[in-house]
């Protein structure tokens, strides 16, 4: 005879504690568990008292869940990069855990610049170790005082004067494999000597000087997931060349600079990168000045060195200002010489001066966390002012 159906109260051993098989209650449901006991369960859901970093790394990969139990914030990791991760908010929060755009972990970039006449050489030194700089690529036209940035493991150099002339071109080269870069859009029109930032999603450039002598004072943006040129979407508060970026994930800014009369500022320029609005002025650096090298921690824009005016030279300064606020500089201590042109790479706790006037090969350091001078860490394998540099 077939056997259809098993009461299981009729069997021995039943009951709800250790070493029992477990039986329903009086209305069919299942007794109380200690979940402490269970074992090999998995949930798929990490459970902490504080939000994941860029550098949590569970070995789940994408899709990960992170529970916060002290804010009640719920992410989901939507970009599994070992020491870059991104994790979006996916509860009733706000704000993501990603990567800061600005800081570099890994190595800085000196793309083009002179010693007595324009390079097209991409160089590159490590931000982890101090050592000399090493030649990497080539860029499509020889150009000086260039603007660049770093946006999705991309290296972008735009304008500078060079080759046949005053160039308009947007370039880009991999910050993964060493190479040379490639021709992937244009500015507005021909320029030199502007200054440039990144979003998490865009590429900034403002300011810079036409080969009229006509100072701009445009901010314009291109996409970075995308190549193609830029559009015009909004001013600074004065038009300015000579000048350098700093930002933050949310605002770019732009300090100091010159105009085609001579005039040199010390104005700090702050503009939003959710909108497409012109720039308000938030602070004063310690000294008018153009030439200098912009860095940015993760809470302070610094500018150094530079071509001063009253008393009028180059200077050694390194200043800082609050980011996020709307406050004048400080002085916070010196480069190792008196020099302007440059170039400024940022890593996540350090700020770099790489070369400057006339065509040195220092790469300096100075902390973000204390306040103090610069140090002679490295050479660049050739000397260089007028160059652009970003990092990654």
């Amino acid at each position: 005879m077939a056997l259809t159906k098993v009461d299981i109260s009729m069997m021995l051993n039943t009951g709800i504690t250790a070493n029992k098989l477990l039986v329903n209650d009086g209305s069919g449901n299942l007794p109380a568990v200690d979940g402490s006991q269970m074992t090999n369960a998995n949930t798929g859901v990490t459970i902490s008292a504080s939000d994941p970093t860029i550098s949590t790394n569970p070995s789940s990969g994408v899709g990960t869940e992170w529970h916060n139990t002290t804010s009640g914030a719920a992410y989901i990791l939507t970009d599994a990069t070992a020491g870059a991760n991104v994790w979006t908010n996916v509860g009733a929060g706000s704000g993501n855990v990603a990567p800061w755009a600005f800081g570099g972990e890994i190595s800085g970039y000196v793309a083009g610049g002179m010693p007595s006449n324009q390079t097209n050489a991409i160089q590159k030194f490590s931000l982890v170790s101090n050592a000399t700089a090493t030649d990497v690529g080539d860029m499509v036209t020889l150009t000086t005082q260039n603007a660049g940035l770093n946006g999705n493991n991309y290296g972008y150099i735009m304008g500078g004067w060079g080759g046949p002339g005053i160039s308009n071109v947007i370039q880009k080269h991999s910050l993964t494999v060493d190479g040379n870069s490639t021709d992937v859009g244009n500015l507005l029109q021909a320029q030199g000597v502007g200054g440039a930032t990144p979003s998490t999603t865009h590429g900034y450039a403002f300011g810079g000087r036409t080969s009229g002598d006509t100072t701009l004072d445009f901010i314009q943006k291109f996409q970075i997931s995308a190549d193609g040129d830029t559009t015009d979407v909004a001013n600074l508060t004065v038009g300015r060349h000579t000048c350098d970026g700093m930002g933050t994930e949310t605002h770019g800014y732009a300090s100091n600079g010159s105009n085609d009369n001579g005039t040199r500022w010390n104005v700090i320029d702050r503009f939003p990168y959710a909108s497409d609005s012109n720039a308000t002025d938030v602070g004063d650096t310690t000294r008018a000045r153009d030439s200098y090298n912009g860095m940015s921690s993760s809470t302070h824009g610094y500018a150094a060195g530079g071509y001063a005016f009253s008393p009028t030279g180059y200077t050694n300064i390194i200043d800082k200002f609050l980011f996020g606020s709307s406050a004048n500089s400080t002085d916070v201590g010196d480069l190792t010489a008196i020099t302007g042109h440059g170039t400024g790479v940022s890593s996540l706790t350090h700020g770099y001066h790489a070369g400057g006037w006339a065509s040195n090969n220092r790469i300096e350091k100075f902390s973000f966390s204390s306040d103090g001078n610069a140090s002679d860490v490295a050479d660049l394998a050739t000397g260089r002012d007028n160059s652009s540099g970003y990092q990654i």
